[in-house]
């Protein structure tokens, strides 16, 4: 009887759609932010491991950058939360089986050693305690940039979230943008010729795979729903984000990839400077879009 009592006593908090755009560009910056802060990881200790002795400047600004990142990560995520001074649950309660929780300890201990990195650099001057914290942090990268795509992935009646090319399309991110931010330091370094060559070629791949993954996703593949094939109409010739999507993938993709081409033929440095500017600005409008047209939909 009180269950009955109580349960007639209950009040409906939200019974209507939600109109607008619940994510906005303070995510954005947030998996921006964090694509950088773990593709300066991943490119770096890749080139630090191929050319030990033309890459010296990267071993202090690999971190510093990855830092730097990090926190702007962090910073948005604290911004965007409802209860922000809880967060320390997630560490004294944690449920592993939730992204969220897997995601938070990745990021906290790739943080860590980050600072065990410039640790080693800059007061232990130990260059085996760095190689192996930096390999350490390029494991712990791997989950704090992917653990994005799951938690989206989970989000109900978001079909482009959900595509599972969505852990790839986070790792090309993560390769496009720490190359073009290193890149950026190698030329301003005047690093050898080859490490430049070869950091652009990174981007011009990661840029070409993008490319052709966010084709593959928006106007070729599958959407089950009629609603979220009436929601790509918005990124399509005429739609609400047509002008901004394409400005996006031009930017972060195709001008970059013909840039590279370009120097490669004519020698020139000055277009993969440009190169890289552009693929970082044009990677924060992609990664927009690809926020927010799915909640273009109200949810009931």
């Amino acid at each position: 009887m009180v269950d009955a009592i109580t349960a007639t006593n209950a009040h409906v908090t939200l019974d209507v759609a939600l109109p607008g755009i619940v994510w906005g560009w303070i995510i954005t910056m947030n998996m921006w932010a964090k694509s950088i802060a773990t593709g300066v990881v991943f490119i770096g200790a890749f080139m630090i491991t191929r050319h030990p002795q033309n890459t010296r400047s990267f071993k202090i600004s690999m971190p510093i950058l990855a830092l730097i990142f990090i926190h702007i990560t962090l910073l948005f995520t604290v911004i965007d939360l409802h209860q922000m001074f809880r967060f320390w649950h997630i560490f004294v309660h944690p449920n592993f089986t939730s992204a969220i929780t897997v995601g938070a300890w990745a990021v906290t201990g790739f943080v860590g050693i980050l600072f065990v990195m410039m640790y080693a650099l800059l007061i232990k001057k130990s260059d085996t305690l760095f190689n192996m914290s930096m390999w350490i942090a390029v494991i712990l990268a791997i989950p704090s940039t992917l653990y994005t795509a799951v938690i989206m992935g989970e989000s109900n009646a978001r079909e482009l979230w959900q595509a599972p090319t969505e852990l790839m399309q986070m790792m090309l991110a993560a390769t496009l943008a720490g190359s073009a931010t290193l890149l950026i330091i190698a030329i301003l370094a005047k690093s050898d010729e080859k490490v430049q060559k070869e950091l652009a070629g990174i981007l011009a791949i990661s840029a070409f795979f993008s490319f052709m993954m966010y084709m593959g996703e928006y106007f070729f593949g599958h959407m089950k729903a009629e609603d979220v094939a009436v929601t790509l109409e918005a990124v399509k010739v005429g739609g609400e984000y047509a002008s901004m999507f394409w400005v996006g993938q031009s930017l972060a993709f195709i001008v970059p990839f013909v840039l590279v081409f370009l120097s490669y033929k004519n020698r020139v440095t000055s277009l993969l400077l440009l190169a890289s500017v552009l693929s970082l600005i044009g990677l924060w409008i992609t990664k927009h879009v690809w926020l927010i047209i799915p909640q273009l939909l109200p949810m009931s």
